[in-house]
């Protein structure tokens, strides 16, 4: 009979506020990472946050063979001692949960210990994942199959919410599964709002009239900082010095109660003298250096602009900076196109013509999250549903 360990955590930052939990599920005889699952709860209290991660660790480890014996480890002393049989349930919200977990397995198959928080990294870090992201994106990342999400009877499934849990589990490809890394540096990434130019798709650099943001510009500066403030999850904001990026920051940071920093590195490309130019207009007054600039990124823009290679240069100098200061937090960067577009291209070790490849639009989220170990892992990009 196999054995499996199922490490589950939840979390609430604000108790109720924005709450994930994460899942991991082991076998016991390898340690072999047999699935993660993750999800963003939206506004919950930690407790529940807890239940739900162990609701969806032990479905994981269900759908993996429901004849497995399971032992949970958990830091909730509430939940190890409510699941034991040893301490009362009277919360309303708890016992729902609580009997669907222990729905899952039979009689008997599933034990509880609780173990210290530096013990339980490995959900931990998927928990805030998720809070970081507001997502469940994080639970697909170690392999592409998921598990059904068919409860014992097919009657526990019926919950949506716990459905969505349950299809957040995916098997490993052999050979993963390294050490804890902690918590990574997350840079969750904002193209400023509109100005003039945006609709017009001008050339818009760090050269020209550094336009200021319009009145749609605002608008949508005001719905980002709203979906952020749902979130709940960003610790500190840092802008680009131009005047579109400085006051989209301002207007988020107004909506969090955070201070904005400048940081120089994040400033759009030179574009040189095609700055509020359209793409057709270049096409038709420098024909030679814009075909040369779309074949290669070390062309550099009419004028003495700046190359892509040379931005590329910049924001990795700018990216290792800031990920060494902001290790394990979650931090807002509002910058430009290129920039993000570059963080973006670097982090997946795409070659420099995927810059032509990507959609960015004005008041847009994506978001990168960087590992001790010199990885990262594009969690979002493009995001405008919170302009919809």
């Amino acid at each position: 009979m196999r054995e499996f360990i199922v490490e589950a955590d939840g979390g609430s930052r604000g108790n109720p506020g924005p709450a994930g939990y994460g899942a991991v599920v082991t076998d016991a005889a390898t340690g072999e990472t047999l699935a993660e699952a993750s999800e963003y709860l939206g506004i919950a209290t930690n407790n529940v946050a807890e239940y739900r991660g162990l609701l969806a660790g032990l479905r994981a480890a269900h759908a993996l063979d429901p004849a497995a014996t399971v032992h949970v480890r958990m830091d909730s002393k509430l939940v190890v001692e409510q699941m034991s049989g040893r301490w009362k349930i009277k919360h309303p919200d708890m016992k729902p949960l609580a009997a669907k977990a222990a729905a899952v397995f039979g009689v008997g198959q599933v034990t509880y210990e609780w173990i210290p928080r530096e013990l339980n990294r490995r959900a931990d870090r998927l928990a805030n994942e998720a809070m970081d992201t507001g997502s469940s994106a994080s639970s697909l990342r170690r392999g592409a199959a998921k598990a059904d999400a068919e409860g014992p009877g097919g009657g526990a499934a019926k919950d949506d919410a716990d459905v969505r849990a349950a299809r957040n589990v995916a098997t490993p490809a052999v050979g993963w599964g390294g050490a804890d890394l902690g918590a990574p540096a997350t840079f969750v990434l904002l193209r400023h709002g509109e100005t003039p130019l945006t609709p017009q798709k001008r050339f818009s650099g760090r050269g020209g009239t550094d336009p200021s943001l319009s009145d749609v510009g605002r608008e949508q500066a005001e719905r980002v900082a709203a979906a952020l403030a749902r979130r709940g999850t960003i610790q500190t904001i840092l802008a680009s010095p131009l005047a579109r990026t400085r006051e989209t920051a301002g207007i988020v940071a107004a909506r969090l109660g955070l201070d904005v920093g400048i940081e120089d590195g994040l400033i759009e490309t030179d574009f040189g003298a095609w700055e509020g130019l359209t793409f057709a207009e270049v096409q038709e007054r420098y024909p030679d250096d814009l075909n040369a600039w779309l074949a290669s990124p070390d062309a550099e823009p009419t004028g003495g602009g700046e190359s892509f290679a040379a931005t590329a240069t910049r924001i990795a100098a700018t990216r290792d900076k800031l990920v060494a200061a902001y290790a394990g937090h979650t931090v807002l960067l509002v910058t430009h196109v290129t920039p993000i577009k570059t963080l973006v291209r670097l982090a997946l070790g795409a070659p420099p013509e995927s810059l032509f490849r990507m959609e960015l639009s004005a008041a847009s989220l994506s978001a990168v999250a960087y590992y001790a170990d010199g990885n990262a892992s594009v969690r979002l990009l493009n995001d405008t549903s919170h302009l919809r």
